[in-house]
């Protein structure tokens, strides 16, 4: 085992782009309800495209700060906008378009094919937990008994990258800061919100992307392979001690 990782009591992941490509399966089910919508409107077709809908779901969520935390709530009002930019008032339909959407954004998921042989190999050794500013609890994405904690930010009213979640996280895992490994795919809410919070970070690098930024990860991996292997944690730390 790499140096220093024997510290380790538990380790924490984040859930989109870190164990499915939420990008995909989001744009899979915004494609799903704008083809239902259609079916009853087909003037969306014309003055709708999945980035506008994006786009209004986005600018819903940023009114709503601070206000609702509920995700699927926001989407349901971002349906109810959506469906007022082609001058339709309908709730009904909003609410409908919303389980469609919902339907397939968790029922679609696609885990990486890294993800399973990953959580098998670390959780003999490590308590294993889901962190995420996300609303894919476990049981929704085929992950049901893989975690021995689970923190989602709209459960809390906190998200990362502020270091209050990851305090969260300590207490459910049973562990100081130093005791916590946490691996993600941002930068900014995985690699900086864990460490302010004393947290040791990995960024998961899947796409090879140019780090730009102030922020140093303390170990990086393009795979969860690099994770693990049948003598446990390898990941390449810059910093172990």
């Amino acid at each position: 085992m790499t140096e220093g990782w024997e510290r380790f009591r538990a380790i924490s992941f984040d859930g989109d782009g870190t164990l499915w490509d939420f990008d995909q399966v989001m744009r899979h089910a915004l494609q799903c309800a704008l083809d239902e919508l259609a079916r009853a409107h087909p003037i969306a077709r014309e003055r709708l495209s999945i980035g506008k809908m994006i786009g209004i779901r986005d600018q819903v969520a940023a009114e709503l700060k601070g206000q609702i935390r509920n995700l699927e709530e926001i989407r349901f009002r971002a349906f109810r906008r959506t469906l007022e930019g082609i001058g339709v008032i309908d709730d009904d339909l909003a609410h409908h378009l919303n389980a469609v959407y919902l339907n397939h954004r968790f029922e679609d998921i696609t885990l990486f094919s890294d993800v399973i042989p990953c959580l098998e190999a670390l959780g003999s050794r490590y308590r294993l937990g889901l962190l995420s500013n996300g609303n894919s609890y476990p049981e929704r994405c085929g992950l049901a008994g893989r975690f021995q904690f689970i923190v989602l930010a709209q459960d809390h009213g906190i998200e990362k990258p502020d270091p209050r979640i990851f305090a969260i996280a300590l207490a459910q895992a049973g562990c100081t800061p130093s005791q916590l490994l946490h691996v993600g795919d941002s930068l900014e809410n995985d690699v900086r919100g864990a460490q302010r919070a004393g947290v040791t970070a990995v960024w998961l690098n899947r796409h090879r992307t140019r780090n730009l930024t102030d922020i140093r990860p303390d170990g990086e991996v393009t795979t969860l392979r690099e994770l693990w292997s049948a003598d446990g944690i390898v990941a390449p730390l810059t910093n172990p001690t």
